[in-house]
């Protein structure tokens, strides 16, 4: 795929995200993810209600009106995005997987960075670590399809390819979990995008997810709840070579974690607004 393809599937992406969120927002970013500080922006005539705390009482001494001093937010954020690859991924529901709405939410993060003039950082777990630099708006977005496409992960339509052999995800839990330490202790906003499928430690997932800036977001698909949907088991003795047929009764799953940044969106919801309901 050349880099046209790549700019008319950004495109697509970029059309698709607008024609499906209505609750897009770049306020999303700016009141979720603050900045570190602030800096001047210009003068304004005082009028009642202002702080008075701005007033420049220097200039205001030089001139016929008071003035006070007016500032905006110093937009130095990084965001992290991981992006935890399994085979599960491929599961969805109506054509769309998890990996499709994973994909498009990392998409609109990147376009609301460009509206924020924040800084996108993806790091994909697979068969090795793809750390894409800092980026953010289309350039970002062209950058993190151009990946996804070199790992055979979309096809010519921006889709994800489902016909395909098992993903391989060479990193340990150690080793997402020492990852993610890691962007937190630097201040970054890291973003976990999943469906959580190998989790075993969930003591130190617990701790994770105690950091104010660790957003964790478990993707999944109605089979993965199993909500009250019977399933038929088809299975053959090996004694006696007869199959048998067991019904599966459906069940209520609970979350994984019941911390306040860790949120659970599914593919049969308008996941790209819940996805930014849940981060205001």
């Amino acid at each position: 795929m050349n880099l046209k393809e790549i700019e008319r599937i950004v495109r697509t992406i970029q059309t698709h995200i607008f024609k499906n969120s209505n609750a897009y927002s770049s306020g999303m970013l700016k009141s979720h993810f603050r900045g570190s500080g602030l800096q001047f922006r210009e003068h304004q005539v005082y009028v009642p209600g202002d702080d008075v705390r701005f007033i420049d009482w220097k200039l205001s001494a030089r001139s016929t009106n008071v003035y006070v001093k007016t500032f905006e937010e110093e937009r130095n954020v990084e965001i992290v995005i991981m992006i935890d690859l399994s085979h599960s991924l491929f599961y969805g529901y109506e054509g769309v997987s998890k990996l499709q709405a994973m994909i498009e939410i990392v998409a609109l993060l990147y376009i609301l960075a460009g509206q924020t003039h924040d800084l996108v950082r993806t790091v994909i777990w697979g068969d090795k670590t793809y750390n894409l630099p800092p980026k953010k708006g289309q350039e970002g977005l062209t950058l993190f399809i151009s990946v996804m496409e070199k790992m055979g992960m979309l096809d010519t339509d921006g889709k994800v390819i489902l016909r395909q052999d098992r993903i391989i995800n060479t990193h340990t839990e150690e080793m997402k979990i020492a990852q993610m330490k890691a962007f937190l202790a630097k201040r970054k906003e890291v973003i976990y995008l999943g469906d959580l499928s190998l989790v075993k430690k969930h003591n130190i997932w617990e701790k994770i997810l105690d950091k104010k800036n660790m957003h964790c977001f478990r993707i999944f698909s109605p089979v993965d709840k199993n909500v009250a949907v019977p399933f038929l088991f088809k299975a053959r003795n090996p004694s006696t070579g007869k199959g048998t047929v067991t019904e599966l009764k459906g069940k209520v799953e609970e979350p994984l974690f019941k911390k306040e940044r860790y949120k659970e969106i599914g593919v049969q919801e308008r996941y790209l607004e819940k996805f930014v309901r849940e981060m205001v």
